[in-house]
């Protein structure tokens, strides 16, 4: 037996030797932290960071070290066989990683019981299913409660124990599905009803459990399964047409009990692909030598398919990923890097990995903030699924390298014009160059677009028009379109006519290929309107990488229903694309030579249209952003130039809908306009893009764009706009925890709104300050800057100011055990308030107050959250309205309503599973004490107060 053996799937425990090894909670967490990022190096000053939570003791570096020596005589075993702590660097740059064995940790063998398990459940032989249900009881019975359960409140624990919860309740599905198909169906009740416990509004759990229970012969209890889901799922809004239908066969003694092993609903099934590509010809050598790699041995698959621009990359991985789809049932994923594109923005890892994370089913709360979490939790979530990936268009191996599955069941297609040698040689992966089609395929892709008895009443015109195409699949499918689209032209004319436009795109280059395209494109391009060609032309100036009707008809001064037939056109003569309904994205070569058209034109048009694209942005994103939070205080909009095509929003949802789809635009367009030296749109666009960020978790985002956004108001020479670019690129870095450079930000913008003597600049400022000192724990110090915001509030006679600062300083006076200076506050909040009709502001603060006559024990606190609650329910504000059900449930508590509390809590889990937030463990948590026996809430909150305070 090895000499250590680490569990974490429960409470942390520690056997050497066969005898625990005891940790107090500090190194109990370091430990944790260490191991959730095994075999990494993890800096000490983000060690620092995560053990005090900004807290940080005098001499912390010492006292980690000190961590660091005792964490080592703990760990090791007389063997030498046992865990490692390696010191990496030195001075500032010091890191430590943990090395140990993984089959030592219980969570390790938990996820390779479980990939074993559904590889054999898959194979659907009876005695490997037989197999497969012994191995997924061996790896349930490895918990003994929460994962990580002694520091599962740590930030940095919730996406790991989150991801475990998930495979937990993925295998007691597979484990019921097991044991169904071996006959044993009274069994996997025990195991469906122990997993719909934990997740009671998992619909498709449900419908297994009342029918395992239907097959026993169980009638009512199978009925009564179906109307308790009901009942939950319409308390949520939610109807459950396949739930009811199962009920009403249930009383009808009517259900079908032939196996259907599909019918179990998957974690998430991403079908990210593009459509497949129209008339794909040729490329058979190399479609065979990638899928007899896939073949091959089951080291993970990386195959690199490379060549210049305008070759069919891409066509060929989405033509092969769609042939392979029905191999990966577990979903395609496939992204644009955008690593050789007009705006020299590639996308970053992190941004891919989010999108792939979102479709993989983790929600804002839970996504992590750095792109080496993000890059565990997507490998974690993929890990023993069966899927295909494709990242198109990549840059360099430093942009794919995070995206790569690391599992054997997850090949990964890339494109890029890069051979990206270090992939080959470090990661092992395969490359399958792209040249020009042969005269036969380029004759083939003529013959399929516009039909084999046209090619032969010409076959000597076909020669010339391959010729003149030098072979480059997009050259020729922009001649074979127009072709088709004209079945009067004769061959012989359309080759004259692309002979004399000549020409070539010598500075967009990347073979011989690409040199003799420009023939093409000015062809195609001289038979436009007049209008689709002048639009052809400024779409030029525009870097985005997609473009919508709205943002075209600005772009051009245009009708938007004008615009909208003008990019149709384009998209028939395929010098766009429609990638879906509406949007539409230029091949770069095709932007290049757009360009080389736009520069004959006079510079102040050019100016003029890129001016109108950025405000056609800039004003639609500040209509967005002002239903996002009606209460932020607004910035100054410069006039729009004549021709702005207007776009509105019904509601916030709308208005998400909107940044959302446009999200890479916008960040796309803050940078061309920062290159184009449009300032003043530099910092209002990013101003406007705060809100969004904050609510949908794109913090490394926001702190990009503010960056930008000081550096422009500096040199735009507006000191005010300067000032709240600090703040608001502060708030960006408490969000992602860089606390010290937070505090920079914001006393540059303190500094410069003292120079220009804005009293309500200082006041946010420093509100600001107190949310960032309160984020440490430093609740004293919150409580000065707060007072000092209240009283500059006052002073400038800013009454949604003076409000909002009476709220965080009665909350910061809660927090310190005063409830009467707390009480006395927020009550004076809540009059200016209602004074208002800020129904938000009214919420958060009974919130507050709430917490503040709970520590009173004067029996108002009930009340008060109530309060609360109904407010956010009005509003709509789901996730607040959880968290402060939360505390209802808590007041009911302390009061001994034991029946009340549960309810509260309940109802409050149903909205934070149904929101996928983090705060769902402690309610559950509680819910779980609760059954228990008599439960007991802290003093102080875990759950921190909804709605104190705005990050902008």
């Amino acid at each position: 037996m090895a000499d250590l053996r680490v569990a974490v799937l429960g409470p942390l425990w520690i056997q050497r030797h066969g005898n625990l090894v005891g940790m107090g909670p500090k190194l109990a967490a370091l430990f944790s932290v260490l191991l959730i990022e095994v075999d990494r190096i993890v800096p000490a000053s983000r060690l620092v960071e995560l053990l005090w939570e900004g807290s940080r003791p005098y001499r912390a570096r010492s006292t980690l070290r000190s961590h660091i020596s005792h964490l080592r005589q703990a760990l090791q075993t007389e063997r030498g066989d046992g865990a490692m702590v390696t010191t990496s660097g030195s001075g500032a740059s010091v890191g430590y990683s943990l090395r140990i064995p993984l089959d030592r940790i219980d969570s390790h063998r938990f996820e390779r019981l479980c990939g074993e398990g559904r590889r054999l459940l898959g194979e659907g032989d009876q005695e490997q299913v037989g197999r497969a249900a012994e191995l997924l009881r061996m790896a349930l019975a490895l918990w003994r409660g929460p994962a990580y359960a002694d520091i599962a409140h740590h930030p940095f624990a919730i996406p790991e124990t989150s991801r475990l919860d998930a495979m937990r309740r993925s295998a007691r599905r597979d484990l019921a599905d097991a044991l169904s198909t071996l006959g044993q169906v009274d069994q996997a009740i025990v195991h469906l009803t122990a997993a719909l416990g934990d997740d009671p509004y998992d619909e498709g759990m449900r419908r297994s459990l009342a029918t395992a229970l239907y097959a026993e012969q169980r009638i009512d209890e199978a009925a009564e399964v179906c109307r308790q889901g009901l009942a939950l799922l319409y308390e949520r809004g939610i109807d459950a047409p396949e739930l009811q239908n199962l009920q009403r066969d249930i009383l009808r003694r009517q259900v079908s009990l032939a196996p259907k092993p599909q019918q179990r609903e998957p974690t998430a099934v991403p079908r990210l692909l593009p459509p497949e590509p129209p008339y794909f010809v040729g490329r058979v050598a190399e479609l065979e030598s990638i899928q007899r790699r896939l073949c091959g041995p089951a080291d993970p698959q990386i195959l690199i398919v490379t060549g210049p621009a305008g070759i069919g990359k891409t066509s060929l991985a989405v033509r092969l990923a769609h042939t392979l789809a029905a191999d990966y049932p577990d979903g395609q994923l496939y992204v644009n890097l955008r690593g050789f594109g007009p705006t020299g923005l590639a996308m970053r890892p992190d941004e891919a990995l989010r999108l792939f994370l979102e479709v993989l089913g983790v929600s804002p709360e839970r996504m992590p903030v750095t792109a080496e979490a993000q890059t565990a939790l997507y490998r974690s979530l993929v890990a023993g699924r069966r899927m295909l990936v494709v990242l198109d268009n990549a840059h360099d191996a430093a942009q794919v390298r995070p995206l790569l599955p690391g599992s054997t069941t997850c090949p990964t297609l890339v494109t890029s014009r890069d051979q990206l040698p270090s992939l080959i040689t470090a990661d092992g992966a395969h490359l399958v160059g792209l040249n020009v089609f042969t005269p036969t395929a380029a004759g083939r892709l003529l013959s399929r677009r516009i039909g084999s008895k046209r090619i032969a009443a010409e076959p000597e015109a076909v020669p010339e028009i391959i010729a003149s195409c030098a072979g480059l699949p997009l050259a020729l499918t922009i001649v074979s379109a127009r072709a088709a689209s004209h079945p009067h032209f004769s061959l012989r004319a359309l080759a004259d006519e692309i002979r004399a436009a000549q020409g070539g795109l010598h500075a967009f280059a990347s073979g011989d290929a690409a040199a003799d395209a420009r023939s093409v494109f000015s062809w195609s391009y001289r038979r436009l309107s007049a209008g689709a060609g002048r639009l052809f032309e400024l779409l030029g100036l525009c870097t985005t990488p997609e473009i919508d009707a709205p943002a075209a008809a600005s772009l051009a001064a245009l009708p938007v229903a004008e615009a909208r037939s003008l990019l149709a056109e384009l998209a028939r003569t395929h010098l766009l694309q429609e990638r879906i309904p509406g949007r539409y994205a230029c091949h770069d070569l095709l932007r290049a030579y757009a360009r080389e058209l736009v520069a004959e034109r006079p510079g102040d048009e050019e100016h003029a249209a890129m001016g109108r694209l950025f405000d056609h942005y800039l004003h639609t994103a500040a209509a967005a952003d002002r239903l996002l939070r009606t209460s932020r205080e607004p910035i100054a909009l410069p006039t729009p130039r004549p021709g702005l095509a207007q776009v509105s929003f019904e509601d916030e949802v709308e208005a998400l809908a909107w940044f959302a789809t446009e999200h890479a635009v916008l960040m796309a367009v803050v940078g061309q306009a920062e290159r184009a030296g449009f300032d003043g749109h530099v910092w209002r666009i990013a101003w406007t893009l705060a809100n969004f960020f904050d609510h949908r978790g794109h913090w490394h985002d926001w702190a990009t764009t503010h960056e930008a956004a000081v550096v422009a108001a500096r040199r735009e020479g507006d000191r005010l706009a300067e000032a709240e670019a600090y703040r608001t690129l502060g708030s960006a870095y408490i969000r992602l925890r860089r606390f010290q450079e937070a505090e920079s930000q914001y006393r540059h913008a303190l500094d410069l709104f003292v120079a220009v003597d804005d009293r309500v600049g200082q006041a946010f400022t420093h509100r600001s300050l107190g949310w960032l000192h309160e984020q440490q724990g430093r609740v004293d110090e919150a409580l000065r800057y707060d007072l000092r915001a209240l009283g500059l509030f006052r002073q400038a006679g800013h009454r949604a100011g003076h409000a909002s600062s009476l709220n965080s300083v009665g909350w910061c006076y809660a927090l310190l055990g005063d409830h009467k200076h707390a009480i006395r506050h927020c009550r004076q909040a809540l009059e200016l308030l209602r004074t208002m009709d800020n129904r938000a502001g009214e919420a958060a603060t009974w919130d507050s107050l709430g917490y503040a006559h709970l520590i009173a024990g004067d029996g108002h606190a009930v009340d008060s959250y109530a309060r609360a609650v109904d407010l956010y329910r009005k509003i709509g504000h789901r996730s607040n309205e959880a968290i402060s059900l939360t505390h209802l449930g808590d007041a009911h508590d302390r009061a001994g309503s034991r029946a009340a509390a549960r309810v509260a809590w309940q109802q409050a889990l149903s909205i934070l599973q149904e929101l996928d937030h983090p705060e769902a463990d402690q309610v559950r948590r509680r819910l779980h004490l609760a059954r228990r026996g008599p439960a007991t809430v802290e003093s102080k909150p875990a759950v921190p107060g909804a709605g104190t305070r705005s990050a902008t």
